[in-house]
């Protein structure tokens, strides 16, 4: 039933854009068509066509129609913007789940000033950033591109993490379902104090 709920609040219905260079719009500005909410989808509002997150623990997944909401080589674009102390993050290779965090896939950190040591740009717990290469308040892209078993972080054109998984890969002591697999994106909701942006989703097949 509160799968249902969800999905009746956002809609199914992709918003997807194709441009002639590949890439595919996944989030249009006015609705959350294609997107799910576990737990609390109060955390995620729109505002004048970005995406404003700040609430109790949520995390926003795609469920469109784009590739059947599953991706394996890809590009993700995310523009990004934070308020002061806040966290938040971007999953890839992951699947819905109705309560906690993610066990699937992996996070892209978004954290800036926020008293977690893992910075913007880290691979969470895999190769983790000890400072953010971007400031609070200032608008950033967050790019990420998975290839084979390679995952590379590019934060405004620069190159913060390459990592490729070892073939001997068992995921991390907390999550061992992060793994180099398929799956589809999310965005997190973290705590009621951290407020965080985003707008200009868009995917590219690789």
């Amino acid at each position: 039933m509160r799968i249902l709920m969800c999905l009746l609040f956002f809609g199914t219905a992709s918003a997807a854009n194709h441009t002639n260079d590949g890439w595919i719009t996944l989030f249009d500005g006015s609705s959350l068509h294609g997107w799910l909410a576990s737990e609390s989808k109060n955390t995620f509002q729109l505002h004048d066509g970005i995406l404003v997150v700040k609430g109790d623990r949520s995390h926003l997944f795609y469920v469109g129609d784009v590739n059947g909401g599953k991706f394996r080589n890809f590009e993700l674009k995310i523009d990004v913007k934070t308020e002061h102390n806040a966290n938040s993050g971007i999953y890839l290779h992951t699947a819905y789940q109705e309560t906690g965090w993610p066990e699937k896939g992996f996070e892209i950190q978004i954290n800036n000033a926020d008293k977690d040591p893992r910075k913007t740009g880290s691979l969470y717990g895999v190769s983790d950033l000890a400072e953010s290469p971007i400031r609070t308040g200032e608008w950033f892209t967050t790019h990420i591109i998975v290839q084979g078993k390679k995952i590379t972080v590019k934060i405004d054109d620069r190159t913060v993490v390459e990592w490729e998984q070892p073939d001997d890969w068992s995921g991390t002591s907390d999550f061992p379902q992060r793994k180099i697999d398929a799956g589809t994106f999310a965005l997190q909701g973290h705590d009621p104090d951290s407020t965080v942006y985003y707008r200009n989703i868009r995917v590219k097949n690789r």
